[in-house]
């Protein structure tokens, strides 16, 4: 367990962050149900000064691609899905450039190589900049509305070859949840996924709804130096609804309880959880902060040199939005970070690891 000390000085860590990076929202740590510690700094509202509260509820971002790939292992359990079977035979996917042997099993590990609906390689903020010019983001309501961004578009390398960061392959898993249970997507993860792990405050929910506790997002002006001189609402920055590939709503309770809930086999047994969680491909061919980069089916994982996991979970960026959940197996403790302004949760995160793992 972590001194005492060690967890004193998380408020200065986060003071700092919201000094240099603006962030604004929770940072929670338990183990089991006894909370380690908690902080909440800035506003959840801020033309009305309305301030942040442990149950103030964050888009998420890519955090919820671990949602679906809970949803799709699910489906393997009920035997309704071979991991290894193409997605092409089980979507109708025959008139795309995907190919017809990229297999559900590298959409989740993000081996498949097929084109992105948004290509996160480059430069993010002008690539993203450019695809809110040239299309109707507003018009991305469902799964499939993201096919027409990605389904024609030449592949990145042959399935199997290597990783790399792929949303569309989560949009494809989305779609395929629909499909094998005629169901709508998010219904499907409030019954199977948000229920079981008593995750009473998590939803797939549109950016216009008119929902309790809900955090605006914000995403930062800045001068010529990168100092932050002003905010503006994400309303035009963001697509507007959830998908597959992430935008659940989330309290930072509700996240360490999924992880949990993953841990304990409320959601998949046992076995499944460890194919869910085993580190498959590397994510960096370099080491990171002398860490070891893996991606497993929905988990980010960093490994020390003999191949142990040191941490779990996944990052969640996108503008007017920052999240990090990670569950730390040698100290048991799950950490959440949940902001309502771009980019400031990261170097947060670090800082604390720092502080757990000195």
């Amino acid at each position: 367990m972590p001194e005492s000390s060690v967890l004193a000085d998380i408020p200065a860590a986060v003071a700092r962050a919201a000094e240099t990076d603006g962030f604004s929202g929770v940072v929670l740590i338990r183990r089991g149900e006894d909370t380690l510690h908690s902080c909440v700094t800035g506003l959840a509202q801020r033309a009305w000064q309305v301030p942040h509260t442990l149950d103030t509820r964050f888009r998420v971002a890519s955090v919820s691609k671990m949602f679906t790939a809970v949803g799709v292992l699910q489906l393997v359990e009920r035997g309704l899905l071979d991991l290894d079977a193409p997605i092409v035979e089980l979507l109708d996917l025959a008139e795309t450039t995907i190919s017809a042997q990229v297999t559900v099993r590298q959409l989740l590990t993000m081996t498949g190589g097929i084109a992105d609906w948004f290509d996160e390689t480059g430069d993010w903020e002008a690539t993203w900049a450019e695809l809110l010019r040239t299309h109707p983001v507003y018009l991305l309501r469902r799964n499939a509305d993201y096919l027409p961004l990605f389904a024609d578009k030449p592949a990145r390398f042959p399935p199997g070859e290597r990783h790399e960061y792929n949303g569309a392959s989560y949009i494809l898993l989305g779609m395929l949840i629909e499909q094998l249970t005629m169901a709508p997507f998010a219904e499907h993860l409030r019954e199977h996924v948000f229920g079981p792990a008593a995750m009473t405050d998590t939803d797939l929910l549109p950016l216009e709804a008119d929902a309790p506790r809900v955090a605006d997002g914000y995403v930062p002006a800045r001068d010529g130096t990168g100092a932050i001189t002003g905010w503006t609402r994400n309303i035009y920055a963001t697509t507007p609804e959830p998908a597959a590939d992430g935008g659940a709503t989330a309290t930072a309770a509700d996240l360490i309880a999924f992880t949990q809930a993953l841990r304990a086999g409320a959601l998949l047994p046992d076995q499944a959880v460890a194919e869910m969680l085993a580190p498959r491909v590397a994510e960096r061919e370099e080491k990171v902060r002398g860490y070891l980069w893996r991606y497993g089916y929905g988990v980010m994982s960093i490994l020390d040199d003999d191949g142990t996991v040191i941490r779990w979970g996944h990052t969640g960026e996108e503008d007017g939005v920052s999240t990090r959940l990670y569950h730390y197996p040698s100290l048991n403790i799950d950490v959440a970070i949940c902001a309502n302004t771009s980019w400031s949760a990261g170097k947060l995160a670090w800082n604390i690891h720092d502080l757990l793992l000195p």
